[in-house]
């Protein structure tokens, strides 16, 4: 028999041969996208969602804040008249800001405030805003893993939020959601912000209370002294004290110092300078009695309510710049026009502000 005959009857494996591979199941399973096809066919109505959230149901008010944040524009319609809705029920809470650099323990001190908070009595809404991925527009959303005692406490709600790319690291919708948490009857609203900046004017925007929390082991304390922010701040709170507590005092004391430099805000509010330990629990009391005090104070002399007539205004204002801005590159055609500019501006045959005239004129 010959070589060719010997091998036209033998099978043997290649490296290069393919063999057939097992069946792979589906990504997602077909029970799960039953189930939220009966979910979407049961979504609830604009009256039994206000209902939910008048009544504290958690999960309506968790669908509710979902609602809100969607982009999708069929639901945009009804997430307004959701809050117009719990408009009339909200606007009696204390709204608290709470902001600082990466690292300063702004989530633990949530937690210990939020637990000295509902052992008191009262309930409490932490509204922890995440910041999103430039590349991916993703969010970790894992505020819940860092407050774990707070988390499971019946009287508090922690909702994480995408910052979506918004001034501030502060989330588009947050101040809808703001009025939400208060028509369910939470009378502490904390907003946890992504970091210190010029623009965390916009957290500062939807707040009676702005705490800025410093460390003092983080270097040069004068370093950590912005102009912006510290106008912006009624009181600065030295966190971690208990790792150094002369280093802490000291910060302290510069902090002192440096405010006397600044104009009296117009609240007549004294800026003040604290230290506190998120871990040791020192000074979380303190920090909440000086919340009240100011309450108290800038209602006694008109302030408060002046400040979220402003802050209404202010709403108001951005919301017609952002409508504006939608309008605009919705309009019918205007995505192909500004492809054909950009495209121009690429061959330098146009200058950007040429060609950003042609489009508003």
């Amino acid at each position: 028999m010959d070589d060719k005959h010997l091998y036209s009857n033998f099978e043997y494996d290649s490296a290069l041969s393919v063999k057939e591979g097992v069946q792979q199941p589906a990504q997602v399973s077909n029970s799960y996208v039953e189930r939220m096809r009966a979910r979407r066919a049961q979504e609830p109505s604009v009256e039994e969602l206000v209902s939910g959230i008048l009544h504290g149901d958690r999960t309506l008010l968790s669908r509710a804040i979902t609602l809100v944040e969607s982009s999708l524009y069929a639901h945009r319609a009804k997430a307004q008249e959701v809050i117009e809705r719990c408009l009339p029920y909200s606007g009696k809470s204390v709204r608290l800001g709470i902001t600082g650099v990466p690292g300063v323990g702004k989530s633990t001190t949530i937690e210990a405030l939020g637990k000295h908070l509902t052992s008191h009595g009262h309930k409490v809404a932490v509204l922890a805003i995440d910041p999103s991925s430039e590349r991916s527009r993703g969010s970790i959303l894992g505020d819940k893993t860092r407050m774990e005692e707070l988390s499971v406490d019946p009287a508090a709600f922690i909702r994480p939020s995408p910052s979506a790319g918004s001034l501030g690291g502060v989330a588009r919708k947050t101040r809808e959601i703001i009025t939400l948490c208060e028509a369910a009857g939470f009378d502490v609203v904390i907003v946890e912000t992504v970091g210190v900046g010029q623009s965390e004017v916009a957290a500062h925007s939807m707040v009676d209370f702005f705490l800025l929390l410093q460390l003092a082991n983080a270097g040069d304390e004068l370093q950590g002294i912005k102009r912006g922010i510290m106008e912006m701040a009624d009181m600065i709170s030295i966190n971690k004290c208990e790792l150094d507590p002369q280093r802490a005092e000291l910060a302290a004391t510069q902090y002192r110092n440096a405010l006397h430099l600044f104009p009296m805000p117009e609240s007549g509010w004294t800026v003040r300078v604290t230290l506190c330990s998120a871990y040791t629990k020192q000074g979380i009391e303190d920090l909440w009695n000086s919340v009240m005090e100011y309450v108290a104070f800038t209602k006694q002399n008109g302030y408060f309510y002046h400040k979220r007539q402003q802050q209404n205004l202010r709403i108001m204002g951005e919301t017609i710049e952002n409508g504006l801005r939608e309008r605009f590159y919705n309009a019918p055609g205007m995505e192909e026009r500004i492809e054909a500019l950009k495209q121009q501006i690429l061959d330098n045959k146009l200058s950007p502000y040429a060609a950003a005239d042609s489009l508003l004129g």
